[in-house]
């Protein structure tokens, strides 16, 4: 079975927070099965990418970048570049961008939907110098890390920063990060 076999599974299988994400979970689906090329970034108006929602093992804070190019304070992760297992993106992202190498996926029981997938969102990117405006397909996974190693911030970014969950609306409020860190809550008050 091809990753992407596998992907389309997962988000099959997946259960969506609330209406709104299930409307882009059928999105994100349709894309993945009509666009050949949906996992490279120049595919437009659309492309799929992966991000790491990256918790404590404390369970009480969340990592945040704060990004160059959007000027905003956002979970890691980016473009899949043509990859299609997007576990392996949402790692390689973390890793990139934060510097951590002991990001672990959290436990499939800590995934709340049972597909391994944690969030998934559709977002729009404004144009940039030759880049057109365009939207990201993103399908988010959770994983755990201790916040004790060392950050590097990388060149995406301006900073990085743990965040306690009670702190995160503060920094962004946009709808999916409010969704995700409810997610959040929910696994800090049961594990």
């Amino acid at each position: 079975m091809s990753d992407r076999e596998k992907l389309l599974i997962d988000l099959k299988r997946y259960i969506p927070f609330d209406s709104h994400e299930k409307e882009m979970v059928g999105k994100v689906i349709s894309l993945i099965e009509n666009t050949p090329d949906c996992f490279h970034k120049n595919c437009f108006p659309a492309h799929i990418t992966a991000n790491a929602w990256i918790i404590d093992n404390g369970l009480t804070h969340l990592l945040f970048t704060h990004h160059k190019k959007l000027n905003k304070w956002l979970q890691l992760g980016g473009h899949a570049d043509g990859e299609e297992n997007l576990v392996n993106v949402a790692a390689r992202e973390a890793l990139e961008e934060s510097g951590l190498k002991s990001v672990q996926l959290a436990s499939p029981g800590m995934q709340l939907a049972g597909s391994g997938i944690f969030d998934v969102d559709i977002h729009e990117i404004p144009a940039r110098k030759d880049t057109p405006a365009h939207y990201h397909y993103d399908v988010r996974y959770l994983f755990k890390v201790d916040k004790d190693e060392p950050l590097i911030v990388s060149d995406e970014s301006h900073d990085l920063k743990w965040l306690y969950i009670t702190e995160v609306p503060q920094y962004n409020n946009d709808r999916s990060i409010l969704r995700m860190l409810l997610k959040s809550s929910s696994i800090s008050s049961t594990y």
